[in-house]
């Protein structure tokens, strides 16, 4: 097992293909200032080039999941553009992808574009910036006391972290805009009715916790290989579609992984996989 500390903002602790992606700024309900921005990155950055991780949990330690942003923020919006957080997050210098345009983007869009699945679990509350990146995630556990909102609109801002276009996705296109439109807060039962999440939970950590050994003990280039061809999906023609899908398979057949999940299940064993 490994652990690391990120700027005082996450932790991160990797134990038999598992990494707890922890937000640590309880004090301040996990709201995110400059310093969380760069350690969710930083974060992100670290556990993509480490082929041992197999699977995400992502959760806020305290009260909450993500408060949203830090207040102090605001009160730089109100000295211009020029002082705003949204300077700071404009910053191009850590592109990963030449479609994100800034490092509030890239924070987020790391862990969707992450090659392994990644779950987020839920509580207290997910609000603006904290809602965005719960979205970033591909499963989410949710608290039934706990409530998401897009709230932007309470700051006269639009969601910038990836939300306009990842939320039609999950919930379609009118009720985003009415999420938008009105920034309300949705309770945890209402999430999963929407799309919002996937599971109400008791326990949001501890079944994302379950989930995430369950799959860990699956292939991994399998898992790998199911979550880049279900991104894709609706992304790309059904025809680069179809041809990713043959040549992933192609891929896997006979491979090292596959061959032991064949003779693992007719040898009634757990399968030993390499990473």
């Amino acid at each position: 097992m490994s652990e690391v500390n990120i700027k005082d903002r996450i932790r991160v602790t990797i134990d038999e293909g598992v990494a707890d992606v922890t937000l640590i700024r309880a004090d301040k309900m996990n709201a995110v200032d400059g310093a969380m921005f760069e350690a969710l990155l930083e974060a992100g950055e670290m556990i993509e080039n480490d082929s041992s991780v197999r699977v995400v949990v992502l959760s806020g330690e305290g009260r909450s999941f993500c408060a949203g942003l830090d207040f102090s923020s605001f009160e730089q919006m109100e000295k211009g553009p020029s002082n705003a957080i949204n300077s700071e997050l404009s910053r191009t210098d850590r592109q990963p992808e030449a479609r994100i345009g800034s490092r509030g983007q890239q924070a987020v869009y790391v862990w969707t574009d992450m090659a392994v699945p990644v779950i987020a679990a839920v509580h207290g509350h997910a609000l603006g910036a904290g809602f965005q990146l719960a979205l970033g995630a591909d499963i989410r556990f949710i608290a039934p006391d706990a409530q998401m909102s897009v709230l932007e609109i309470r700051w006269g801002l639009v969601p910038d972290m990836t939300g306009t276009q990842m939320l039609p996705r999950l919930v379609g296109l009118d009720v985003a805009k009415e999420l938008t439109f009105t920034g309300r807060m949705v309770p945890g039962t209402e999430c999963v009715e929407l799309g919002l999440a996937t599971h109400v939970s008791d326990s949001p950590k501890q079944d994302a916790m379950a989930l995430a050994r369950e799959i860990a003990a699956k292939s991994p280039q399998a898992i790998r290989g199911g979550k880049r061809l279900l991104n894709m999906a609706g992304q790309v023609s059904l025809e680069e579609g179809f041809t990713q899908e043959a040549t992933i398979m192609r891929s896997l057949i006979g491979s090292p992984n596959q061959v032991e999940s064949i003779r693992a299940y007719f040898e009634k064993r757990p399968a030993v996989y390499q990473d």
